[in-house]
């Protein structure tokens, strides 16, 4: 096996991981470990951009003030306050960095999206993730002191449990990360005096989600398994305005219709052409999104519809395009619409999860050494619902303080030599056979969250996907004690155990608050339930 040593282990190669890697790269060796393409990540597919308050008729405290009526009760105010109030300087950290926002009059062009009452959205036309991803990587690119290993799987956290000595301590401490190599077949040794996990998130638990496919809840996993708390997995943020595309492959990403385009007068409509967002909430299509989504879920199981429409054909033409290019082009190009005279098919789908591995003010988890930002962390920005556009503001701002804060604890790390961490036990044989049953598991998966754990829950529905999860479970962890490791056999492993902690999570809250919707509760709690559902 090889084993390579680092003084900083980057597990994910989104905003919140490159961010994290290049602040710490003048002053620490770095290997960012990614699990497919270096660009391909939730970041990548970000259409909408980036919240700050910039702008002249916004404030900071009005961008708080709308974070945490969204959140519904659950928001940290002090990650709430930090990220507003740090966040302009991170765009500008961005900008010097090389990305490229659109400008009118020499100004940033600010979008508004739901849950906002200013326009505060920074934003590179309808791809400013892409922006924001080449803009990283072209300055990581040429970095001395930082390798980038594509098609890299980070299998399991390396902990005080895995030493090699008589007596182990209780797992306290991470020294890297036991990672699949695709090319060599084999599970290699990263050490790292300082562990980021920036893996992104959990939405390809589900069936229908805007995620791209290696969003299978590794880093939730691995944290899991290595003693990490975890925290709030029931808040599932639905993104209300999925294209339908009844084609699509079931393992397929959903297209994403920014919410962007409702923010700039978009409105959506059910099979008979009327507005029904129109006294559902004084917002509209602007409503933060479980209010949108439910909306939705209402109105297609009220008349069984497969999808309502968005509707944008109202609007300027030209303006449209030149707004939201590449969605104009997706549409026209992959489904034969044209969004300025056809409407737009439109479904909610699995987009963000808004609990996961919990963390401090400084982005440390429960275990040293092991930070997480992005998606994969629980910052308590969020409580239980995301406003829009803060993800990409959240890990810019999280990365940029676990760096600092790794920069002092490296210099005390530094100080000790790392421990002996013994070779992956890589005993099992393949079979083809039960490769068939694996897939199949995966499906089964995806299916019950699907139907059992969407946007509206029952303790029915929670107690049948909690039986039938833990069977699947149990399947996995038997064929993983007896077959080879393999990159699917890992994500189906992570599946199968954050869907598990995702209906924990759900059965514990006993209300509906934010986007844990539950026919048997449905009010908020604000006596039992203004708290986290850690595990």
């Amino acid at each position: 096996m090889n084993k390579q040593e680092f003084d900083i282990l980057v597990i994910g190669s989104g905003i919140a991981g490159l961010s994290f890697a290049l602040e710490m790269a003048d002053s620490a060796t770095v290997m960012v470990v990614t699990k497919k393409d270096k660009a391909e990540s939730a970041t990548n597919y970000a259409q909408g951009g980036i919240a700050a308050a910039i702008g002249n008729d916004d404030s900071i405290d009005l961008h708080i003030k709308d974070t945490l009526v969204t959140g519904a009760g659950l928001c940290k105010d002090a990650a709430v306050r930090a990220v507003a109030t740090e966040g302009p300087d991170r765009i500008r950290r961005l900008i010097e960095w090389g990305a490229e926002f659109t400008e009118e009059h020499g100004n940033l062009s600010l979008g508004r999206e739901g849950g906002h009452s200013a326009n505060r959205i920074v934003h590179k036309a309808d791809y400013t993730g892409r922006e924001v991803e080449h803009a990283l990587l072209e300055a990581l690119k040429n970095h001395p002191q930082v390798e980038l290993w594509e098609n890299a799987l980070a299998v399991d956290l390396v902990t005080d449990r895995h030493l090699v000595s008589a007596s182990r301590p209780k797992s306290r401490t991470v020294y890297g990360a036991y990672v699949y190599n695709q090319e060599t077949g084999r599970v290699d040794l990263i050490q790292g005096h300082i562990t980021l996990l920036a893996s992104g998130g959990m939405g390809c638990v589900w069936t229908n989600t805007t995620n791209p496919s290696i969003a299978t809840g590794d880093g939730v996993a691995m944290a899991w398994r290595a003693g990490a708390r975890i925290a709030n997995l029931e808040f599932m943020q639905f993104h209300p305005t999925a294209l339908y595309d009844p084609r699509r492959d079931v393992d397929g990403r959903a297209f994403l219709i920014t919410e962007a385009v409702r923010g700039f007068g978009g409105i959506l409509l059910n099979h008979r052409h009327e507005r029904f967002m129109e006294g559902q909430h004084p917002l509209k299509e602007l409503a933060p999104r479980d209010v949108v989504a439910r909306a939705i879920d209402s109105e297609r199981k009220k008349w069984g519809l497969e999808h309502v429409w968005l509707d944008v054909t109202h609007l300027d033409s030209d303006e449209l395009r030149n707004r939201f290019p590449m969605i104009f082009e997706t549409l026209m190009a992959e489904h034969d619409i044209d969004f300025t005279c056809q409407l737009i098919p439109v479904v909610p789908a699995a987009h963000y999860q808004c609990g996961g591995v919990v963390t401090d003010m400084h982005s440390r988890s429960t275990l040293d050494r092991l930070f997480a930002a992005g998606e994969v962390a629980h910052t308590g920005l969020h409580g239980a619902n995301r406003l829009a556009s803060n993800s990409l503001l959240e890990a810019v701002v999280f990365s940029h303080r676990a760096a600092d804060e790794a920069k002092k604890l490296l210099e005390e790390c530094r100080t000790e030599s790392m421990p002996d961490i013994p070779e992956w036990n890589d005993s099992g044989t393949y079979d083809p056979e039960e490769w068939v049953l694996i897939r199949h598991d995966r499906r089964e998966i995806q299916v019950l969250m699907e139907d059992y754990v969407g946007i509206v829950r029952s303790d029915l529905r929670l107690q049948r996907a909690a039986r039938r999860l833990a069977t699947i479970a149990a399947e996995v962890e038997d064929y993983w004690r007896r077959t080879t490791v393999s990159p699917d056999l890992v994500e189906l492993r992570n599946l199968a155990q954050v869907a598990r902690m995702i209906v924990k999570c759900a059965r514990q809250r006993k209300e509906s608050r934010g986007l844990h919707y539950t026919t048997d509760f449905p009010r908020i709690d604000n006596i039992l339930g203004a708290r986290d559902t850690v595990i």
